[in-house]
């Protein structure tokens, strides 16, 4: 792949990175212990102060909280311990004013079992609002029993289907049982849900992060799934829900209002593996999304179980592969990458791709940023990653989880009477990979609570708070803080480079500990190096970098790259650049 073979078109949302905030645990302004939108307001000069250009808000609209926002009540009214819609309004202003945009989170593949549209649809199997949800009758058994339409699992455990006994009929719910999977089949809904994105826009917003819409368009049929796991009554059955048969139809019909407004769009896709499939979401001449968050580097330590009951390990050349084939494919069929590997569902980066040992930390995060964001495409942080958090203790039992996805699946081992060496087992899975990791409350300074509320947090605050916090990070020039400052300068000043230029791996996926690339473009080409490694590793420098100018590194040293063989610290980066003008 040369720079003859690579046209990359300039876009304003190409050369922006996003701050991703999670409302619950940002900043509480009242002492209630939740987190708010006029605490999100109080810190606007930090969020400023990163060099980011848009922030993205976890759902924030009314909603009953059983899977934290993302189970909408009314997708126009603001849920109250969270503000009002002034607040909002607010919010929208106080990003415009320093520049920066407003990204809203779009959940539109299901709603709340309290909206307005659901509970009509419950109340009558001849109300209109019945066909804007997916209701089935049930399978009935030789024996007379009832069973669900089909065998698929929820996300969050257990069938995906609830039974009605009003109505004697299933309804579908993909993930909890609050959560009813809309029927975008239904022209009404459909309508509904472009109304919803036009409000938003009209209010100020500037684009949508889009919750798992892939699965908006399902196969009529509702098949079985095939039993891939002999000893479970439900079975993955995504096959016939993510990327169905109208999905580029309806998400046409969105990219045309998003068009009218030069609006932002990023769409999560999960398990969807098919590159042919993504690249008609966010091809360039498609006119539906502009990127998508694929899964294949945040599932990469599950196992086939699923990632509470089962994990693997992973090499670095699956790393390598993975980042190789992502850059390569959107760079030579003119789709983009949402490049992250952090949010509200993921845990803490340093934790999980590197150590978050305390001899490591400081580094291992350093290093993971710079692996991250020195490729090619939109740069999404979520908060808290800017400071290296680390995930919650071991220590922690289920009893101080919050997340409803972790304790289902904890409870449904214990459910199973299984042996205290399999409940172990999954408790384990949960504490590394729990969604909670990420969620816990920011970690501001060492006063109690982190600084994060004068109450008692929603969720207990992370043990550590007292030695990692912003404070702390903002007064050292050393700090993983002030390095992503570093970086998001260096992708502004450096954009022909570090966003247009053409992504080269030039590690050998045979190479246990050391991941490095080029970008490559007309007259520059930098270097990135990560040793992924705890040890120091030798590396031979390519030949044209050898003297080169050393423009960013999370060890103190030598300013060019002089000697061919270079020996990397633990954990080390470097990116250098060599200048051909």
């Amino acid at each position: 792949m040369t720079l003859d073979t690579v046209e990359i078109k300039q876009a304003w949302w190409k050369e922006a990175s996003v701050y991703q905030i999670y409302p619950a645990s940002f900043q509480d302004s009242n002492g209630d212990g939740v987190g708010d939108i006029k605490g999100i307001i109080s810190r606007l000069d930090y969020i400023k102060s990163l060099g980011v250009d848009i922030v993205w808000l976890n759902p924030f609209f009314d909603s009953p909280q059983v899977d934290m926002g993302y189970d909408v009540a009314d997708y126009k009214k603001i849920y109250s311990p969270y503000g009002t819609m002034e607040d909002v309004e607010q919010l929208i202003s106080g990003l415009h004013s320093r520049g920066m945009k407003m990204l809203v989170d779009l959940v539109v593949n299901h709603t709340s079992d309290k909206h307005e549209w659901f509970q009509n649809s419950r109340s009558s199997i001849d109300n209109p609002f019945r066909e804007w949800y997916i209701w089935r009758k049930p399978k009935i058994d030789s024996n007379g029993k009832k069973h669900p339409p089909n065998n698929w699992l929820s996300y969050f455990g257990g069938s995906a289907w609830e039974y009605d006994e009003e109505s004697g009929e299933y309804y579908l719910h993909l993930f909890a049982k609050e959560q009813p999977d809309l029927n975008w089949e239904n022209e009404s809904v459909r309508k509904a849900v472009h109304d919803i994105i036009r409000f938003w826009l009209d209010k100020g917003a500037d684009g949508f992060r889009m919750d798992v819409i892939n699965f908006i368009s399902k196969d009529q049929r509702f098949p079985d799934a095939e039993i891939v796991h002999h000893d479970r009554d439900y079975q993955w059955g995504h096959k016939y829900y993510a990327c169905g048969p109208r999905l580029h139809e309806y998400l046409k019909d969105i990219g045309a209002i998003l068009k009218e407004y030069n609006a932002f769009s990023v769409g999560e896709m999960p398990a969807c593996g098919d590159t042919n499939e993504i690249i008609k979401a966010v091809g360039d001449e498609r006119g539906e999304l502009n990127m998508i968050f694929h899964f294949e580097l945040v599932d990469i330590d599950h196992g086939e179980d699923g990632k509470f009951y089962s994990t693997r390990k992973w090499p670095l050349s699956d790393l390598h592969h993975i980042t190789d084939k992502w850059q390569r494919f959107m760079q030579t069929n003119n789709g983009w990458n949402a490049i992250y590997l952090e949010n509200h569902d993921q845990p803490r980066s340093v934790s999980r791709y590197a150590s978050d040992a305390p001899q490591f930390r400081t580094v291992a995060a350093k290093m993971i940023a710079t692996f991250l964001s020195f490729q090619q495409g939109t740069l999404f942080i979520y908060q808290g990653q800017e400071l290296g958090l680390r995930n919650v203790p071991k220590s922690w039992d289920i009893s101080r989880y919050k997340d409803i996805e972790s304790i289902n699946h904890y409870n449904l081992v214990i459910n199973k009477k299984s042996s205290p060496q399999e409940i172990a087992y999954v408790m384990d899975n949960i504490q590394n990979i729990s969604r909670d990791n990420a969620r816990v409350p920011f970690q501001w300074d060492n006063s109690p609570n982190a600084g994060f509320t004068s109450g008692t947090p929603w969720i207990e605050v992370n043990d550590d708070y007292k030695t990692v916090n912003a404070s702390s990070e903002e007064k050292d020039d050393g700090s993983v803080l002030n390095y992503w400052r570093n970086i998001l300068e260096l992708r502004k000043t450096l954009k022909e480079v570090f966003v247009y230029g053409v992504f080269e791996m030039i590690s050998k996926a045979s190479e246990e500990n050391i991941l490095a690339f080029k970008r490559v473009t007309a007259g520059k080409e930098a270097l990135v190096i990560c040793n992924f490694s705890s040890k120091e590793i030798e590396w031979t420098i390519p030949t044209e970098f050898v003297g080169s100018k050393v423009l960013l590194s999370n060890y103190s040293g030598s300013k060019f790259l002089n000697d061919k063989l270079f020996t990397l610290g633990p954990f080390q980066s470097i990116v250098s650049l060599s200048d051909e003008q």
